[in-house]
């Protein structure tokens, strides 16, 4: 009973804090936008909205490593694992430039989603082809303009933490713009909000890790699904919910 009181808690805090933050996301697009056209500050505002949420629940303690390997002047193809919608607002907490690759239906929740619309994240159908290409022609606009854009390559969250196979979007727009990978490890958010769940019971260390660029130079003779595995193996590498077959009592 107590974690569900904590689960509407959390939910009624997130709603009426949204209405707030959302207004001031609509406020900062207005002003910016003549100076900002790849809406960098919209975009670090709504990191500070999304890390929020973590920094409020104490049972959620959470580590960003590895933000040395960013270059700031530098375009990146980003790439994650994905165990939770944690992954979501622990990704937000590293507070540098990127543009998610998301699914539509996000963009459609109010306050959340029409941020999501202000900040030009790019939206995505998942199975249906012609959206698939719509978003790898945005994506790839985006990149050229000099914004990083952050896939999830599996597609949708692993319900055990054991890494599905990457989908070819993002090492075909790498190869295709001579652009470096960037490999990102999420580790502990399964625990701490499985898919499908809303528990919060327990205190869970949650860990986003950025690991070396991976540069062109490196994958420029690979085929792309051999690309596609070989930055698979780098991430699976440091997830410790794959290597121990799935997501119970993992440790960081």
């Amino acid at each position: 009973m107590g974690e569900k009181i904590a689960a509407a808690f959390f939910f009624i805090i997130v709603g009426f804090s949204s209405i707030f933050f959302f207004t001031g996301a609509l406020i900062l697009r207005i002003v910016t936008r003549l100076f900002d056209p790849k809406l960098r500050i919209l975009h670090l505002y709504t990191c500070f909205w999304a890390s929020v949420y973590i920094w409020m629940m104490k049972c959620w303690k959470y580590e960003v490593r590895g933000k040395t390997n960013i270059k700031r002047n530098k375009t990146y193809v980003i790439v994650s694992n994905h165990q939770s919608q944690l992954d979501i607002l622990l990704a937000f907490t590293s507070f540098f430039h990127f543009k998610w690759v998301s699914k539509i239906e996000i963009f459609n929740f109010p306050l959340v989603g029409w941020n999501m619309r202000l900040n030009n994240y790019i939206q995505l159908k998942r199975g249906d082809k012609k959206s698939i290409e719509e978003m790898m022609e945005v994506a790839e606009k985006t990149l050229k303009s000099g914004s990083s854009v952050f896939f999830f390559p599996e597609g949708t969250r692993s319900e055990t933490g054991v890494l599905r196979p990457f989908k070819p979007g993002a090492f075909i727009l790498a190869k295709k713009l001579k652009l470096p990978i960037l490999p990102i490890t999420i580790n502990g958010t399964i625990n701490a909000l499985p898919k499908y769940s809303i528990d919060y019971h327990g205190v869970h260390h949650m860990v986003m890790e950025i690991l070396e660029p991976i540069e062109y130079e490196v994958f420029k003779d690979m085929e792309v699904d051999e690309l596609s595995e070989y930055v698979r193996q780098i991430i699976a590498k440091r997830v410790t919910a794959h290597l121990a077959g799935g997501y119970l009592n993992e440790k960081l």
